[in-house]
């Protein structure tokens, strides 16, 4: 049926205008700030100090922008940040498909175990101290697999994709095996092409989870040059941010405070770019990987 001709209750329709009223208002709380953050970024702090957002161009001003970009660390963070992301993502996501597709066998030996096991280590960790050791001990301290190795089995990502994996017709395996194809043949052949939204879901977590990263290449990184973007850009701001008991002129100290509130809001535009550019590619696969997934336990 046509879903225009569909009569709906004064009941339903109340409860579906509560509904959309409810995702404007999320909608708001989103988009807001992202504008109010865009425009910040292009105008002089006072101005903005003084009388908020202002769509006058002479109230604008690219003194941010040029301060970031004529940084020389900020090609090699963008770099770093991209290579960071990429292997983390093609190796955490390899490793929780590989994982997941046993574990999404009722026939696997030991299943309840390994289960069990997997999802105990959400709730339990090491900690900080024993961590660094440990990785200190296996040398990948100040090298890029120390931000990338530790990371990369996520056990609510191998619990999602072994969800998706159980929702997948049972007859393709079947019908695969009567032709003769073998657990690998059949996980590369078939498997995976039916498994692309469950994939990109994934991909994206893990590419903007380590893209948003900091701690761990704060902790573990010594070099500057191999320092992702988010440390570049928080080195920026600790630069340019006026220190009351170092700055002896009150004008000079004034002019620092006006252009660290202008790299605040230009940092934040300059490392959101990339995931604002990257997301819209990823859109039609999200949804359904995420709702898949998640519907069967």
């Amino acid at each position: 049926m046509n879903k225009k001709f569909i009569k709906r209750s004064g009941k339903d329709r109340l409860i579906l205008g509560l509904g959309y009223f409810t995702l404007g208002l999320f909608v708001l709380a989103i988009i807001v700030p992202l504008i109010f953050v865009v425009i910040a970024s292009f105008m002089d702090p006072n101005v903005l100090n003084s009388r908020g957002i202002s769509l006058n161009i002479a109230d604008w001003s690219f003194d941010g922008y040029v301060r970031v970009i004529e940084n020389k660390m900020i090609g090699t963070g963008f770099l770093n940040s991209f290579i960071y992301s990429i292997t983390f993502s093609i190796l955490s996501v390899g490793v929780t498909l590989f994982a997941a597709y046993p574990l999404s066998k009722r026939d696997l030996v030991g299943r309840k175990f390994f289960n069990t096991f997997l999802v105990i280590t959400m709730f339990f960790g090491g900690g900080l101290m024993p961590t660094y050791l440990l990785i200190n001990e296996l040398h990948m301290v100040n090298t890029i697999w120390a931000i990338i190795v530790p990371n990369a089995v996520n056990v609510w990502n191998i619990i999602l994709a072994r969800t998706y994996y159980q929702t997948v017709p049972e007859e393709l395996r079947e019908a695969s095996s009567v032709d003769g194809a073998t657990d690998v043949l059949h996980f590369f052949r078939i498997l995976m092409p039916v498994c692309k939204p469950i994939i990109a879901v994934l991909v994206l977590w893990q590419f903007v989870g380590m893209w948003n990263s900091y701690f761990d290449a704060m902790i573990y990184l010594e070099d500057s040059w191999l320092q992702p973007l988010q440390l570049v850009l928080r080195s920026i701001l600790i630069q340019n941010t006026p220190d009351p008991g170092m700055v002896a002129d009150i004008q000079s100290a004034a002019e620092m405070s006006k252009l660290a509130e202008l790299l605040k809001y230009s940092t934040i535009v300059v490392s959101s770019l990339p995931l604002l550019v990257m997301y819209p590619f990823f859109q039609k696969y999200f949804e359904s990987g995420v709702m898949v997934g998640s519907v069967k336990g």
